[in-house]
């Protein structure tokens, strides 16, 4: 049985505490949550300039935009701003933006004062269906990708998809990245739905981009309730990110394109550790191809390899990869490092012929 009901509105309790979702006008609704009085929004410069009416009469904190703001230092800076600005343990804050907002703020708002409160209005389309959602907060350490990090539910999500009107088509490929990994790793009815689709469709038909959401928030949270913590079952939610997350930041790729990446290299392994087909790679490429995603890049096999190998998931000599055995069932092995070294080799190759 789905987790979403047919509302605007519903709440999940997870062992960090319970998230109330919200469908709805996000200007109206925000009123309703909190007074204005009561609250900090955190966003990014971009967000800020495009929506400053959403922002009027709040105390706002702006920080620059982009995962290279995901940092130390700009969890300092923010600090230093809800110091200036007063904020006490009865301060909620709440995270304008996409996946580095969220992240930025759960992260702050897990330690500051030892915690407080606080909220996501997610605003892109990665954001909406897999950032926002679980309640992992986490930033960077030098080429590191989220080695830092707390686990803590927001108090709510608020979705308001008028916010996607104004997403650069780049945006809107990097959130089906995510999409996309949803459908390899639990719903082959999904793979199918986004093969007759494409992004022109998704954009002007807002009933069915909210129902897509909605099925990756679903998903999502299904894997979360049953394992918060990432101690078994929702390691397969890093179906291409252990080598994605390595391609990102060693080439400055956005998320969305090194998770497709990724999802490739990932197949490789696949073929290699558990039989999978060669088609589905194939059939794949064709699907990331189709939402504006890449799957070829030239790369350094042995740079990728040197960050890869301090993976979070690390196990000494193997790491916990998550492999397809078909579309819509995924699991998770502990491989040698030789595996997936000989994987990102066979990619490189065929992404230099």
């Amino acid at each position: 049985m789905t987790l979403f009901i047919q509302s605007m509105q519903y709440s999940l309790s997870f062992p960090s505490g319970e998230v109330n979702y919200i469908f709805s006008n996000a200007t109206e609704a925000l009123t309703a949550i909190t007074a204005k009085d009561s609250c900090i929004l955190i966003t990014d410069a971009n967000v800020a300039a495009l929506y400053p009416p959403f922002f009027e009469g709040y105390k706002t904190l702006i920080v620059s935009a982009g995962e290279a703001n995901k940092t130390w230092e700009s969890i300092k800076i923010v600090a230093e701003k809800l110091l200036e600005y007063e904020a006490h343990r009865n301060t909620l804050l709440i995270g304008v933006g996409g996946g580095v907002i969220t992240d930025l703020t759960g992260f702050i708002a897990s330690t500051y004062m030892r915690g407080v409160a606080f909220g996501y209005i997610p605003t892109t389309l990665l954001g909406m269906a897999d950032a926002a959602i679980g309640g992992k907060n986490g930033i960077n350490l030098g080429l590191h990708k989220n080695i830092l990090g707390t686990i803590q539910q927001p108090k709510f999500l608020l979705y308001d998809v008028a916010f996607l009107s104004t997403l650069p088509d780049e945006e809107w490929s990097n959130g089906f990245a995510e999409v996309i990994k949803y459908a390899c790793l639990f719903d082959e009815a999904l793979y199918q739905e986004l093969s007759q689709h494409n992004i022109h469709f998704y954009k002007h038909n807002d009933q069915d981009l909210e129902r897509l959401i909605a099925k990756c928030a679903d998903w999502k949270n299904k894997t979360v309730l049953a394992d918060e913590k990432e101690q078994n079952g929702r390691k397969l939610l890093n179906f291409g990110h252990t080598a994605g997350h390595a391609i990102e930041t060693l080439y400055n790729l956005p998320h969305g394109q090194a998770v497709a990446l990724g999802m490739i290299i990932a197949c490789t392994v696949s073929e290699k550790a558990c039989g999978l087909n060669s088609a589905v790679k194939e059939n794949l490429k064709a699907l990331l191809l189709q939402y504006n995603l890449p799957v070829q890049l030239l790369i350094n096999p042995g740079r990728v390899m040197e960050i890869l190998i301090m993976d979070k998931k690390r196990n000494q000599d193997s790491i916990d990869f998550i492999v397809l055995n078909k579309v819509g069932e995924a699991e998770i092995k502990s491989l040698s490092f030789d595996i997936i070294q000989q994987a990102l080799v066979s990619f490189a190759h065929a992404s230099s012929n």
